[in-house]
């Protein structure tokens, strides 16, 4: 028995930030939005396509308290023009800290909107 793919990753978002969410990962970085499962859609949180994979905002702290930014582990996604999402990026006003540790690989982090770390890599 093997994993034999990736279906999602999830990060988390503090109740009420949904359309923050929406606003970056649809709006800046062009992610179609898809429907939760009207089971889970009462819990809050957005998901998102990206490619085969997903994306999901998950609300962490219910009552609202408890949600902690992950500066660390971050989603890295592939986009097909990373010099364009940099400037809606910074455009908007985030940060956008470019990333040379490994040769021949474009990229760079920010943070969405609840501060998460996220990575943005060029295709190859």
């Amino acid at each position: 028995m093997a994993a034999v793919g990736l279906h999602h990753v999830l990060i988390a978002c503090p109740a009420g930030s949904e359309d923050l969410m929406r606003e970056f990962y649809s709006g800046v970085v062009g992610l179609r939005e898809i429907p939760k499962p009207p089971q889970l859609a009462a819990r809050g949180g957005v998901w998102f396509a990206v490619g085969q994979q997903e994306l999901h905002c998950g609300v962490q702290g219910e009552d609202g308290g408890g949600f902690v930014p992950a500066r660390k582990a971050h989603p890295c996604l592939v986009v097909d023009d990373l010099d364009a999402l940099a400037a809606a990026v910074a455009d908007r006003g985030g940060e956008v800290v470019w990333a040379d540790e490994i040769p021949g690989v474009r990229r760079f982090h920010t943070s969405d909107p609840v501060g998460n770390r996220v990575e943005f890599q060029a295709q190859r």
